[in-house]
């Protein structure tokens, strides 16, 4: 009875973060109406405040979600220009900056993540979807500089630089008038900034 309450009370999370992502990508934070989000899950408000608290908590949930999404897409990314060689996951790490940086093009990241979440939620640096996309960098760093691709930096240091040198280009990306033309600009200087740690051949 218990693991079929618990299975019910998931579907209704995923259904109620299902429907606000929409309303949220369609007519942003502020316009969303917590009426609205119910109905299109079909559920009650009172379901909205049992499994998120109220509106913010909510959008916190699809935020992680998203963010997590963007991680894993940039890392898929990164991925595809590695090979075996230690050269390769230099490659990788510029291909996964510039990857989460061009999602700043994406209308419902850069209307959620970039523009809602910031606004609402506070500081990404300090979500706990940024603390995990973090941990990615933190490994790939510690790998570079243990076989030599990395100059011998502070691995803490040089993490959390290059995750907020990628998360910050894609929030300028985001808010600038002209996001297309900003793009190319922040990825260029993401490439240009991390090359300074690459260590000489």
């Amino acid at each position: 009875m218990a693991g079929k309450r618990l299975e019910k009370m998931e579907e209704n999370r995923a259904k109620l973060i299902a429907a606000a992502r929409k309303a949220f990508a369609e007519k942003g934070f502020a316009n969303a109406s917590m009426d609205d989000l119910t109905a299109d899950a079909g559920l009650t408000r009172g379901a909205l405040y049992h499994n998120f608290g109220d509106k913010r908590g909510l959008l916190a949930a699809v935020v992680e979600q998203l963010d997590g999404e963007m991680a894993a897409r940039a890392r898929e990314i990164g991925a595809k220009s590695a090979g075996n060689g230690e050269g390769d996951i230099w490659l990788a790490l510029l291909a996964e900056g510039a990857a989460y940086i061009e999602m700043a093009l994406d209308p419902e990241i850069q209307r959620i993540v970039l523009l809602d979440g910031p606004a609402v939620l506070g500081d990404p640096s300090q979500w706990p979807s940024q603390n995990s996309c973090l941990a990615e960098t933190r490994k790939g760093v510690h790998a570079m500089v243990e076989s030599g691709v990395m100059k011998p930096v502070d691995i803490e240091a040089a993490s959390r630089l290059l995750n907020g040198a990628a998360l910050n280009a894609a929030l300028w990306v985001a808010a600038s008038d002209n996001p297309t033309e900003v793009l190319p600009k922040a990825i260029e200087a993401f490439s240009l900034m991390a090359c300074g740690l690459k260590a000489e051949p």
